[in-house]
């Protein structure tokens, strides 16, 4: 269909529904920007069709800046070797052994059978009539299923995640540290990197004119470096001590927050425990410094 042409059939109709159809289904070049309502349409062609939508220059910057080494060219010249040891060239070595991330199933860890199984079953439930499985694994998974709309895991499910695993957590957590847990208060979040993303972005606002900030440890997991970078929000680090097996300093954390002050608003910081990538186990002693 001719620009001319659509352009007068869309202006014919006055019908919402039907001007929604024709913007959803038509497939227009990319040099063409169209705008299609129920009384106006309009077609406009850039001076160029070579000219990118999206560039390094006109993205987000934040995007531009952000890092994530544990992903970054390490990672991807040991997957080339990798294929270039299944194409047979000739190495000193056999196999790549991928220590950026703690990918412990690719590492042969055999995962939890009961967790498994529970899958299987509220993924297809047909499977719980199966004598191969055990039946605190069925009645796990007719629980979940009651708890889920038209009892499938494929409905939709309220934001903080499905309610009757969020009052398991909290009864686990209870069980765990001896304290009452509201499930009302517990949120669901696919992994803990997204939970971790979730709550940085409740602290991205500008107090006082200074924009935000938070203290990482250093050496750090990439994760926080790369989302603050996304987030603009200001990387504060504070370095911990080698000849302390990698243990925290209080003077420099003193140090790093009241240097941090003069250009930022340090909001939050960062405790990882067990240290990662140092493995460092901070004991109690050390959370009530902070705090």
């Amino acid at each position: 269909m001719s620009l001319q042409r659509l352009s007068k059939f869309v202006r014919c109709s006055e019908n919402y529904n039907l001007c929604r159809y024709v913007k959803s289904q038509l497939e227009f070049s990319p040099f063409l920007r169209l705008t299609v309502n129920s009384k106006n349409f309009s077609a406009v062609q850039n001076m160029s069709s070579n000219q990118k939508v999206l560039n390094l220059d006109n993205m987000n910057p934040n995007i531009r800046i952000m890092e994530y080494a544990v992903r970054g060219p390490l990672l991807i010249r040991a997957t080339e070797i990798e294929n270039e040891l299944k194409k047979g060239v000739e190495k000193p070595f056999k196999e790549v052994l991928k220590a950026n991330i703690g990918d412990c199933h690719a590492m042969g860890q055999k995962p939890i059978t009961f967790i498994r199984q529970v899958l299987a079953l509220v993924s297809q439930p047909e499977l719980l009539d199966d004598d191969r499985y055990p039946e605190d694994v069925k009645e796990r998974a007719r629980t979940i299923l009651d708890g889920c709309r038209g009892g499938s895991v494929g409905s939709y499910t309220d934001s903080p995640g499905i309610e009757i695993i969020r009052k398991h957590v909290a009864q686990y957590i209870e069980r765990r540290d001896g304290i009452p847990c509201d499930y009302l208060n517990v949120l669901l979040c696919a992994g803990a990197s997204d939970g971790i993303k979730s709550i940085l972005r409740l602290l991205v606002a500008d107090v006082d004119g200074k924009k935000p900030g938070v203290l990482i440890p250093i050496p750090q997991y990439p994760l926080y470096s790369a989302t603050l970078a996304e987030f603009n929000v200001q990387q504060v680090g504070y370095f911990l001590d080698e000849n302390k097996n990698w243990g925290l300093d209080v003077n420099e954390l003193e140090r790093s927050i009241t240097e941090a002050r003069k250009h930022c608003n340090p909001r939050a910081i960062v405790v990882i425990n067990p240290g990662n990538p140092t493995g460092l186990l901070l004991l109690i002693t050390y959370y009530l410094i902070m705090i």
